[in-house]
């Protein structure tokens, strides 16, 4: 199901640094107030992964991209990038359904994702969750 909400072309445009120029470690992205377009919330240069935890607001909807990398023993370091989908318990209903049926039309946008993780509560998103879904299939 698809809510009709467009992609800012500056999501477009900070995704492609992220992937591209390897400086940016993370996006947060969120609907406009009149809920008729995504935009860029805000990026970061941090690796800190708990300061882009902390970024995530814990009473509201958000989508995101982390660039996660990690040291394979006997292999070096990988990377992937990977999307969030972070909707709250305490977030309202109604921007829980906006939000599911919106995802989709910044998925499609975004080249090069190699995870999709949904997250609900800190748990769900836990670095060391995220890591083991990410890392799966990696040889």
């Amino acid at each position: 199901m698809s809510s009709g909400v467009g992609v800012n072309d500056q999501c477009i445009t900070t995704f492609q640094e992220l992937k591209l120029g390897k400086k940016l470690k993370y996006i947060i992205f969120k609907l406009s107030d009149d809920n008729k377009e995504i935009l860029v919330e805000k990026s970061s240069e941090s690796a800190n992964y708990d300061d882009f935890i902390a970024d995530l607001p814990a009473d509201t909807c958000r989508y995101a991209v982390y660039d996660l990398v990690w040291e394979k023993p006997g292999e070096g370091t990988r990377s992937k990038l990977a999307f969030f989908a972070w909707s709250p318990d305490e977030a309202k209903i109604k921007t829980k359904m906006l939000y599911a049926s919106s995802k989709d039309a910044l998925r499609r946008s975004l080249v090069g994702i190699a995870s999709e993780i949904q997250g609900t509560d800190h748990s769900e998103i836990a670095y060391t969750e995220v890591l083991d879904k990410v890392s799966r299939g990696t040889s």
